[in-house]
């Protein structure tokens, strides 16, 4: 087996989540997926034909095989040694995406389901979850930090596809979501093919905004970021507002006229990004993700 080349990590949705597996070359990973139920959840990986490296991506979700264990010894992982020796853990991501990473107008920390797993990350090199750099990135900006070296780990809502494991590298699969599309109270439209003639906004370098592009009868609207989206909806800038069900959620939450519709119709499965031949970062993260599921606290952040 190629160094280069990433094994399985084969996802099968269901409304729970299950410790990691080990298989010869093959990790079959752990699974966690949202718990609401949703039979959409329940799709295959994707096919697409790309390149990842030296080698082909015949499957998006495959993953590098991580250790049994969180790894205390660091002689095999010298990117995780470095990040070590440094003393913080830089990391890229949102502030502004509520219930994944969203400033808490309170404390003045950025709190959220990302952030918990950059946490845990933090306190498996260090012993302290605390000992976090955060860069915040749009969405356009995660590719390009990680390849600028400006980042060592991208957690921000970050699907997994082909194109993208061309520039940078993946952990395993930590969460499933869909596109949806989020309108106002009063609207009767249940889903993009609703909104025919009307303007749809989704933040520049998303996945939502591709697949978007692929209704010609919508006109399409662009911002930086889903809440600079979620500003021209009540601006009356746009009528609609369309990208994965998570972060719709939070757009939800912080505007009572607004309500998310119909189901999924994409599968967004994310994951953590990293430099591209980062191998033994990205295998050391998989084993704090798997250890994550093990001892209950991917659950306990979900429910929070």
């Amino acid at each position: 087996m190629s160094a280069q080349r990433p094994v399985a990590a084969a996802f099968t949705a269901f409304a729970g989540f299950a410790v990691a597996a080990l298989a010869g070359c093959t990790w079959s990973g752990y699974e966690p997926t949202r718990l609401p139920q949703s039979s959409a959840s329940a799709t295959a990986s994707p096919s697409v034909s790309a390149t990842t490296a030296a080698s082909t991506c015949s499957n998006a979700l495959e993953s590098y095989t991580p250790p049994a264990a969180v790894p205390t010894n660091l002689s095999g992982y010298p990117t995780v040694e470095k990040i070590r020796r440094r003393g913080r853990l830089v990391v890229g991501g949102s502030a502004t995406s509520l219930l994944l990473a969203a400033r808490n107008p309170i404390s003045g920390r950025i709190e959220g389901f990302d952030v918990d797993l950059a946490r845990q990350v933090a306190k498996a090199i260090f012993g302290d979850p605390d000992k976090i750099q955060r860069r915040v990135v749009t969405n356009a900006e995660r590719i390009p930090v990680l390849q600028d070296g400006s980042v060592d780990l991208v957690i921000s809502a970050m699907t997994i596809n082909c194109d993208r494991w061309r520039q940078i590298a993946f952990s395993a699969e930590y969460y499933r979501a869909g596109q949806k599309v989020l309108v106002s109270r009063g609207s009767k439209a249940t889903s993009l093919d609703d909104l025919d003639g009307q303007r749809v906004c989704a933040p520049a370098g998303s996945t939502s905004l591709d697949k978007l592009k692929t209704f010609p009868d919508v006109k399409v609207v662009t911002a930086a970021a889903q809440t600079d989206c979620l500003v021209k909806f009540q601006q009356g800038q746009t009528d609609a507002i369309t990208g994965d069900d998570t972060v719709l959620a939070g757009l939800a939450a912080q505007d009572p006229y607004a309500k998310v519709v119909g189901g999924p119709f994409t599968s967004e499965p994310y994951g953590i990004g990293a430099p591209a031949g980062s191998t033994d970062l990205v295998r050391y993260v998989n084993a704090v993700l798997a250890q994550t599921i093990s001892d209950g606290s991917w659950k306990a952040s979900y429910n929070r």
